[in-house]
């Protein structure tokens, strides 16, 4: 009974192996041009970022330098649009390069330039253009986001993306800021309730902060108007 289960097993390899060969032998042209076609995929992908990807980043990288340190000085028309001496401004550098990190981080200093210029429809068009999930970036570029629908009168959405980077945010840093912008905003519209919670969340979660040392006196301003 054992050499017949062997040999019935043994025939069943065979037959397996004969029905394998028998489909590499009729497919051969077309396995061996998928497998071409990952070598060759695999190739560009390793090219495209070796030989173009990265040095194109630094580029990108050397161009955008001159224009953070005018940000860092104020100069933010030069910033945004360059200057006589080669520089070409963070809307050239974001177009120029686009699709790099670099050329997402040139459209939120655009943004921001735009914002401190009072050009708060521009702005937005730049900061509502930046992808980006870093911890403090992000939630950063969200809040200039609310405040220039402040400046444009739009308060609801003012207050509800302020109160989102907040929460995007989380920090003892950038929170207490934007729940304190977006309380001034509840407060400005009638508000009171939201603002009252807007105001006891800084007293609450971020207690460490700079702007919880006052709160108390926001939350009962707040109280009092309700009344």
């Amino acid at each position: 009974m054992a050499d017949k289960k062997n040999h019935h097993e043994s025939l069943n390899v065979e037959e397996a192996l004969s029905v394998s060969e028998a489909f590499i032998v009729k497919h051969k042209t077309a396995i061996i041009g998928f497998v071409a076609g990952v070598i060759i995929l695999v190739a560009g992908a390793l090219a495209y970022k070796h030989l173009y990807a990265e040095p194109r980043e630094e580029k990108a990288q050397a161009a955008i330098f001159k224009g953070q340190e005018y940000f860092e000085q104020d100069a933010y028309d030069i910033a945004l649009n360059g200057d006589s001496l080669g520089y070409q401004g963070f809307l050239k550098i974001a177009d120029q390069f686009s699709g790099t990190s670099t050329a997402n981080l040139a459209k939120a200093y655009a943004g921001i330039c735009y914002k401190n210029l009072g050009k708060y429809d521009e702005a937005l068009k730049q900061l509502e253009s930046f992808d980006g999930d870093d911890q403090m970036v992000a939630p950063a570029i969200l809040g200039a986001t609310g405040n220039c629908y402040a400046e444009l009168g739009q308060l609801d959405k003012a207050s509800s993306i302020l109160l989102k980077a907040a929460d995007e945010a989380d920090n003892n840093t950038l929170s207490p800021i934007f729940l304190m912008q977006a309380g001034e905003i509840l407060v400005k519209q009638g508000k009171f309730d939201d603002a009252v919670t807007a105001y006891t969340k800084i007293k609450d979660k971020y207690f460490q902060s700079y702007q919880a040392m006052d709160i108390d006196k926001y939350i009962e301003r707040a109280k009092l108007l309700k009344k």
